[in-house]
C-alpha cells in the first residue's frame, strides 16, 4: 500500500500526562459571548440568574474543564468593580479594546457562580494595562479571602458568602502588542508583572500565575520578549503564555491544513527560551506553557478596533466553520497534546459565538459549529499519558512550512481503563491514506472499540442554524486490529479521526 502512514504504539514509552486543563476554553467580554451568548436573560431556557441553559447543556457536551475570563484585550481596560454588586448601580463603560458598550449586567460573581455550577475552574486575568499591583491583590482578596477584610467582606455584602478560592491568574493579556491598553516594554511589563505576582500571592500563597509570552511568533519582539519577561519573572510565576491564530491565505489550503507544524515548532522555541533562562540563572523548577489563547479565526476579514463602531453587544468575528475547519482545529489539538510534558493549559478562543464550536441567535437557538465535534471528542477520550510515537509515510510540500507529514497524530493511553486513543488526520487533500500502527509491548491483545471520522466529499461544508447537523462524526468502516497485532484504517482525504482501542480481555 503505497500511500501508508505507519507508527508503533507501546505504552512504555511516553511524552507525559494530560493536565485536563489542556482542554480549557474563553470567555471575554467582547462582541456576543458574554452577552446572548452564555448569558441570555430573556431566553426560554434562562435560569434565574440568566445563564442559557441550553448553551450550558453544551458546554457540558464539549467537556471543557476550565474557562479563563474576561479577556483578551478587553482586561486591559477593565475596572472589575464595575462588574460587583447590585446590577442596577453599575456602570455602563466604553471598552476601548472592542469599541463597545459595557453594561457590566455580568461580572466577577455571576460568571464565577456560572463556571462552578458547569464544574469549570476559572481562570481569571488581572488588569495590568492601565491598572497594576493594587487592584491586582484587591480583587484576589474579594475573590479569594474568607472573611475579616474590607474586600472579603465586600463580597459577602455582594451575597457570596463562600470564597470563589480562584487558584490560577493571568497578569494581565498580550502586553507586547501595541494594540493593547497599556501596551509595555518587555522590562516594563516583567517589573510589573513580578510585582504585582508577589503581591498577590501575599493574599494567597496557594494560587498559580500565568506570564504573557509573545501575542503571537509572529511579533518582532519574539523570543527577546519571552527572555526578558522570564528573567524579571522567573521566581514568581509558573506558566508563560502563548497566543496563536491560523487561516488560510490565499487559496493556499495544503499550508494551512498544516498550521499544526506551524503551532509545533512556535512551543519547542518558547520551551528552548525557558530552558536558556533557567539555566543562566541556575534555576531548578521548569517554566511550563499556557497555551491560553488558540483557534482558527479568519482574522484578515476583521476590520480592526479602529474601524468597529460603537455598539452593545456587537456581532464581531462570529467565523462560521467548515470541515477543513474542524480538521485543522483537531490537528492544532493534536498538537497540544504531543507537548503534553510542557503545555499544561490551553484555552480555545471563545466559547460562545466569537470565533466559537457553540453558536447562538438571541432568544433563539444554539448549535453546534463543525469545530465543536474534534474538541469535544479529544476531551472526552484523549486521557492519561501520551505516548511517544513517530510516524513514517507520505509527506506534502506546503509554502509556508516545508514539507510535512500527511499523517498528524497522537496518541494517549489511561492506564486506569487500559484505554488507546489514537487521534489523527489526513492532511492529503485529495487520497485516502492507509493507516498501519503496530501494537507492541503492553498494547498487544487490544480490541477495536470504534472508529470515528468527521469528513465530507465538501470539504467546505459547515453547520448552520438551519443545517445544525449537517456535519458530524460518523462511524468509519473497514478498520480492524489484525492477528498480527496491527492497527488498520482508512483515513479519508481532510479528515478528523477518534480510533478507540481496549484490551481483549
Amino acid at each position: 500500500m503505497p500511500h501508508t502512514a505507519r507508527f508503533v504504539i507501546d505504552p512504555e514509552f511516553a511524552v507525559g500526562d494530560v493536565d485536563p486543563r489542556l482542554y480549557g476554553t474563553f470567555v471575554e467580554h467582547m462582541g456576543r459571548c458574554v452577552y446572548t451568548g452564555i448569558h441570555d436573560p430573556g431566553h426560554p431556557t434562562a435560569d434565574p440568574a440568566g445563564f442559557r441553559g441550553d448553551v450550558a447543556d453544551l458546554v457540558r457536551e464539549l467537556g471543557t474543564g476550565l474557562v479563563r475570563y474576561p479577556g483578551g484585550n478587553f482586561v486591559s481596560g477593565y475596572h472589575w468593580e464595575d462588574g460587583v454588586g447590585p446590577a442596577a448601580d453599575r456602570p455602563r463603560r466604553l471598552d476601548l479594546a472592542w469599541r463597545s458598550i459595557e453594561t457590566n449586567q455580568v461580572g466577577t460573581n455571576e460568571f464565577l457562580t456560572w463556571a462552578r455550577q458547569l464544574g469549570l475552574e476559572p481562570m481569571m486575568a488581572v488588569n495590568l494595562g492601565t491598572r497594576g499591583i493594587d487592584a491586582a491583590r484587591a480583587l484576589v482578596e474579594y475573590c479569594n479571602h474568607p472573611e475579616g477584610t474590607a474586600w472579603s467582606d465586600l463580597r459577602i455584602k455582594h451575597g457570596v458568602r463562600r470564597p470563589h478560592d480562584v487558584k490560577l491568574w493571568c497578569l494581565g493579556n498580550e502586553m507586547d502588542g501595541p494594540w493593547q491598553t497599556g501596551h509595555k516594554s518587555a522590562t516594563e511589563y516583567g517589573r510589573l508583572a513580578a510585582e504585582a505576582g508577589k503581591a498577590m500571592r501575599q493574599v494567597d500563597p496557594a494560587i498559580e500565575l500565568v506570564a504573557c509570552g509573545s501575542s503571537n511568533a509572529g511579533m518582532a519582539t519574539f523570543g527577546t520578549w519571552e527572555g526578558e519577561v522570564l528573567e524579571q519573572t522567573y521566581d514568581e510565576v509558573d506558566y508563560l503564555s502563548l497566543h496563536a491564530y491560523y487561516e488560510e491565505f490565499d487559496g493556499d489550503r495544503a499550508s494551512f491544513l498544516a498550521s499544526g507544524a506551524h503551532m509545533d515548532q512556535y512551543i519547542s522555541d518558547v520551551v528552548a527560551t525557558a530552558h536558556h533562562v533557567r539555566a543562566v540563572r541556575r534555576a531548578k523548577k521548569h517554566i511550563k506553557l499556557s497555551f491560553d489563547e488558540w483557534n482558527v479565526w479568519y482574522a484578515a476579514r476583521f476590520p480592526g478596533e479602529r474601524n468597529l463602531a460603537t455598539a452593545e453587544t456587537p456581532r464581531l468575528i462570529e467565523d462560521t466553520y467548515s470541515v477543513t475547519d474542524a480538521v485543522v482545529v483537531g490537528s492544532l489539538l493534536i498538537t497540544l497534546l504531543r507537548h503534553a510534558d510542557r503545555v499544561a493549559v490551553a484555552c480555545l478562543a471563545q466559547l460562545v459565538n466569537v470565533i466559537a464550536p457553540i453558536r447562538t441567535e438571541p432568544g433563539g437557538a444554539s448549535w453546534r459549529q463543525t469545530t465543536f465535534h474534534p474538541f469535544a471528542q479529544a476531551a472526552r477520550h484523549a486521557h492519561g499519558r501520551v505516548l511517544r510515537t513517530e510516524s513514517s509515510g507520505p509527506r506534502i510540500e506546503t509554502a509556508r512550512h516545508g514539507e510535512v507529514s500527511a499523517l498528524d497524530s497522537v496518541v494517549t493511553y489511561d492506564e486506569d481503563s487500559g484505554a488507546l486513543t489514537v487521534l489523527a488526520v489526513n492532511r492529503d487533500q485529495s487520497r485516502p491514506l492507509h493507516l498501519a500502527a503496530a501494537l507492541r509491548g503492553g498494547a498487544a491483545g487490544y480490541r477495536l472499540v470504534e472508529h470515528l471520522v468527521l469528513s465530507d466529499d465538501d470539504h467546505d461544508a459547515v453547520n448552520t442554524e438551519a443545517e445544525p447537523d449537517r456535519v458530524v462524526p460518523r462511524r468509519a468502516r473497514g478498520t480492524s486490529v489484525t492477528a498480527e497485532g496491527t492497527l488498520e484504517a482508512q483515513l479519508p482525504p481532510v479528515s478528523w479521526n477518534v480510533i478507540r482501542l481496549a484490551p481483549a480481555v
